[in-house]
C-alpha cells in the first residue's frame, strides 16, 4: 500500500465509520468537498456549449433588494449600503483636493452588510448537516456531506455576541470550512442547464410536486435530464416577487406556486438516479415547507437532506426563470447553457449569484 494510499484510508476511518443509507460519501473519494459538481467533466462541459444556438443571454438573478422585507425568513434581511471612509471623513462624493492639492476626482467606495442567502442563491454543503452515528457507536452526532465534522470542519461561535450584525466586529466567526460555498466558485458551475416548466402545466396555486406529477409533465414536453445537468424549476415564484416591487405578502407567498414534495421517496430516487449535479427553482427553498409530517426522527427539510448531505448536490434558490422559461417555450426547446459561480468567498455557507443561461 502507497503513502498516498494509507493516508487516504487513515482519512476515511478518521472521518465516518457508517455512510447514511443512500448516499454517495466517499464514492469521490475520502476527502471530496465538490459532491456531484464532479460529473461536470469536460466532456460534458462541451456538450452544455454545444446548446447554444441562438444566442440569447438571460440573467436569471433577482435584485439582491428582493424579496424586500423579511416575511419570507425573519433571518435573512435585505442588503445595506454604506460609504466607506477616507480620511477619517465620509467617503461618498469625496473631492479629493481636499487632501491632494489641485486634484479634479470626486470618490465613491462603499461597503456592504448582505445576508448571503437572501436572494438569488447557491446553498453549500455546510448548509444542511443532520444527527448522524457516522461513527457506528450508536451515538448521532452533528455532521455533514461526506462526514465533515460540526465544530470541527464546520465551526461557528457559541457566543450570541459574535452572530448576527447588532454590533458588528471587524472578524469573521464562523466557516463551513472544506465545504464552503469556494468549492463551487472554484468549479466555475458551468454545464448545461434543463427547465422543467411547472408553472406552465400547473399554474400559480401552491401543489405539492412528487415524483409522478414531474414526469409527466416531462415526458409531455419532452424533457430529458442526464447525468451531470443542472435541474431548473420554474413556478413563477420569483414572477411574483418581483411583480411585488419589494413589498412581498408573506400570506399570499407562503400558498402560491409549485414545490417539490420533499417527502416522496419516489422524487429522491429520481434525483438520485439521474445523476443531475443541482437541483434549482424560482421558489423560497425549492421544497416544500413545511415539508409534509413524518415520524421522527427525520428532518425537517427532507430535500436539503437529500441533497446537501446525502449526495452532494446543490441547491440553488430564488432563481428568476420565467423570462427563460418564456424563452424555451417560444423556441421549443428545455436545454441550455448555465454559468453561475457563487462568489468566492472561503468558508460561506451560501451565496448570492448572477445566473446567465445562454440559448
Amino acid at each position: 500500500m502507497t503513502n498516498a494510499t494509507t493516508r487516504e484510508a487513515k482519512v476515511t476511518r478518521a472521518r465516518w465509520i457508517r455512510r447514511p443509507e443512500g448516499s454517495n460519501w466517499g464514492d469521490f473519494g475520502p476527502d471530496d468537498a465538490l459532491g456531484r459538481m464532479n460529473l461536470l467533466t469536460p466532456q460534458r462541459v462541451r456538450a452544455a456549449v454545444a446548446e447554444v444556438r441562438e444566442g440569447i443571454t438571460r440573467a436569471l438573478s433577482l435584485p439582491l433588494t428582493l424579496p424586500g422585507g423579511n416575511g419570507l425568513n425573519p433571518n435573512r434581511f435585505p442588503p445595506v449600503l454604506r460609504p466607506t471612509r477616507r480620511f477619517g471623513e465620509v467617503n461618498f462624493n469625496y473631492e479629493l483636493h481636499r487632501k491632494v492639492e489641485g486634484a479634479t476626482d470626486v470618490l465613491c467606495d462603499d461597503l456592504a452588510v448582505l445576508h448571503l442567502q437572501y436572494s438569488t442563491q447557491w446553498d453549500s454543503f455546510a448548509h444542511a448537516g443532520a444527527l448522524f452515528d457516522a461513527d457506528g457507536d450508536g451515538v448521532a452526532e452533528p455532521v455533514f456531506y461526506n462526514g465533515f465534522r460540526a465544530g470541527e470542519d464546520v465551526v461557528g461561535p457559541s457566543d450570541l455576541d459574535d452572530s448576527g450584525f447588532g454590533g458588528l466586529h471587524e472578524r469573521t466567526t464562523s466557516s463551513g470550512g472544506a465545504l464552503g460555498i469556494d468549492n463551487l466558485a472554484r468549479t466555475g458551475a458551468q454545464g448545461r442547464g434543463v427547465l422543467i416548466d411547472l408553472r406552465r402545466h400547473l399554474g400559480e396555486e401552491r401543489t405539492l410536486v412528487g415524483y409522478d406529477t414531474l414526469a409527466e409533465i416531462m415526458a409531455a414536453d419532452g424533457v430529458e435530464v442526464e447525468e451531470g445537468d443542472l435541474v431548473c424549476l420554474h413556478t413563477g415564484f420569483a414572477q411574483r416577487l418581483v411583480e411585488m416591487g419589494g413589498d412581498p405578502d408573506p400570506d399570499v407567498l407562503h400558498g402560491a406556486c409549485a414545490a417539490l414534495d420533499g417527502r416522496d421517496e419516489r422524487l429522491q430516487q429520481w434525483i438520485t438516479d439521474t445523476g443531475l449535479t443541482a437541483l434549482i427553482a424560482d421558489n423560497y427553498a425549492v421544497e416544500n415547507l413545511p415539508s409534509r409530517p413524518a415520524d421522527p426522527p427525520a428532518p425537517a427539510l427532507p430535500l436539503h437532506h437529500h441533497c446537501l448531505f446525502k449526495l452532494g448536490v446543490h441547491l440553488g434558490e430564488l432563481w428568476h426563470l420565467t423570462p427563460l422559461a418564456d424563452d424555451l417555450h417560444r423556441l421549443g426547446r428545455s436545454r441550455f447553457l448555465l454559468t453561475a459561480p457563487p462568489l468566492n468567498l472561503p468558508g460561506a455557507v451560501g451565496s448570492p449569484t448572477t445566473p446567465i443561461a445562454t440559448l
